[in-house]
């Protein structure tokens, strides 16, 4: 019964399109077939098509969907769109283009008749600071009655709906398909993450962005499958200010110029720069019970005072990112101010009511370069001690495990060294790489490899004005282990421990 339920809401969800306007605006080539015909699906998943849907042949680092041709027509595909010579024994409609993922971004648009147009659309790419500032804008557009949508690394979140991601910025058939369901819902502003390889793949191709906001650029995302080298992450970050009618930018990050270089937008800047149109001028860190977090005061086109529930220097530039943008918009101060005072975000410097003799705190950081940024920042609220404990990911770079190591033995008073996502590899090795950093530094250290006992000594031996950090999971729940992922939730354990 419920199988037939779900099958009738799909079916409710598709719609019959003419194939030549689904094509409309893009650059193909007719190999087999014809044009003049409806269309119920797209898919590029072949296990997906049903008939009457066109399936598109996506070429990806572990798999090609040309390999899966035959199941697509088998499954009743009606229209394949490809991109390499193959010959088909078929009479499908075969279309070829010079790139499937490009153009199946923009067979989607097409297909879910463009929602961007008739929304606002704020993108932010960057390395650091993306998932806060998204989170900062769509709280003060809410408290100023915008009806707001989000998607990002935390999911796709709008009314009392959400939907998990894989990715930071989803597939662009998923990606238009939420917006679809955002404007039918009533939706009226989305803020959105732009990731680079989103960027460089095409997952945004077509779309216009009416605000795009660049917040910082740090080596990130080099390697395999990702990004060749940092010219070409730079480029990719660039992208987004080619797809947008105003862009702000971080005019203190280095990569300043880089970003506009290629632009076509209007330019807005934000910044300790007296030139910046939203002027960071003075910063006063403030720490008291459950609360951690800054005042800022700025100067040029909003001049005020402003009370922001996140610390640090980093939280200066994201709030300041968030103010310029949503003053753009026309949000009242006064909305502004009452959403920064009590922002809060999932896994990024979240602090945790424990005890009102020391403080936790759960954050995402999990490589070097994010590390010594919470780090340094803690250590400018003058802690008693800083208590750090994380592992690191298995089947990824050792040298990342290394810095790690390095970097809080450096910067925290003592680490606890214990396992995160070790997939296929052994914990014990994992945190072996961990401990070879650290052991460049005169860092204490001891080494505890189940999570939950290693969350237990932190807050058995935390003592007065402590700051324990829990770096890595951050708004993960789940644990990765032999390949198997089962349910884990730190802030979960720490409500059991406490309640113990």
């Amino acid at each position: 019964f419920l199988f037939f339920i779900l099958c009738y809401i799909i079916v409710l969800e598709r719609c019959n399109m003419r194939l030549k306007d689904v094509l409309s605006g893009i650059e193909y080539e007719v190999i087999n077939g014809n044009i003049d015909l409806d269309i119920n699906d797209i898919c590029y998943d072949s296990r997906m098509v049903s008939d009457g849907s066109l399936f598109v042949c996506l070429v990806g680092a572990n798999s090609d969907g040309h390999d899966y041709i035959d199941m697509a027509i088998e499954k009743g595909a009606s229209v394949i769109v490809l991109s390499k010579d193959i010959e088909l024994d078929s009479d499908v409609a075969v279309i070829k283009v010079s790139d499937t993922r490009r153009t199946l971004s923009r067979l989607s648009i097409n297909y879910y008749g463009n929602p961007g147009s008739e929304l606002t659309m704020i993108g932010i790419t960057g390395t650091k600071g993306k998932t806060t500032t998204a989170s900062m804008i769509k709280n003060i557009l809410e408290e100023d009655g915008k009806s707001t949508g989000i998607i990002g690394t935390l999911g796709v979140s709008f009314d009392d709906k959400h939907y998990d991601t894989v990715n930071t910025t989803p597939e662009s058939l998923e990606l238009q398909k939420y917006l679809r369901e955002m404007v039918n819902d009533g939706v009226r502003y989305v803020v959105m993450e732009v990731s680079s390889q989103a960027l460089k793949v095409g997952r945004v191709d077509g779309m216009m962005f009416d605000y795009g906001i660049f917040t910082n650029l740090t080596q990130d995302h080099i390697g395999e499958n990702e990004h060749a080298d940092m010219d070409e992450y730079v480029y990719c970050k660039s992208l987004l200010f080619s797809q947008c009618r105003r862009g702000i930018f971080n005019v203190d990050d280095i990569h300043y110029d880089d970003m506009i270089r290629n632009s076509t937008c209007d330019i807005y800047t934000y910044g300790k720069k007296n030139n910046a149109n939203l002027i960071i001028d003075k910063i006063k860190l403030l720490r008291k019970e459950h609360f951690i977090g800054i005042e800022l005061v700025t100067l040029g086109n909003v001049n005020d005072t402003f009370v922001v529930n996140t610390p640090g220097l980093f939280s200066a530039y994201n709030a300041s990112s968030s103010i310029m943008v949503t003053y753009l918009i026309g949000c009242s101060i006064s909305s502004i101010k009452n959403a920064l005072a009590k922002v809060a975000v999932k896994g990024r410097v979240e602090i945790v009511p424990v005890s009102d003799k020391y403080s936790v705190i759960i954050d995402y950081a999990h490589n070097g370069v994010s590390m010594e940024s919470i780090l340094t920042t803690m250590r400018d609220y003058k802690p008693n001690r800083i208590v750090s404990l994380f592992g690191a990911g298995g089947n990824r770079s050792r040298d990342r495990r290394y810095d790690m190591g390095e970097v809080s033995g450096k910067y925290s008073d003592l680490t606890i060294i214990t396992e995160d996502n070790s997939r296929f590899e052994s914990v014990f090795d994992i945190m072996n790489d961990i401990e070879t950093g650290i052991k460049k530094t005169n860092g204490k250290y001891i080494k505890i490899a189940d999570r939950s006992d290693a969350i237990k000594y932190a807050l058995d031996n935390a003592m007065e004005g402590d700051i324990i950090l829990l770096l890595g999971k951050g708004h993960e729940t789940y644990k990765d282990k032999d390949g198997v992922k089962t349910h884990y939730d730190e802030r979960e354990v720490i409500k059991e421990l406490i309640k113990k």
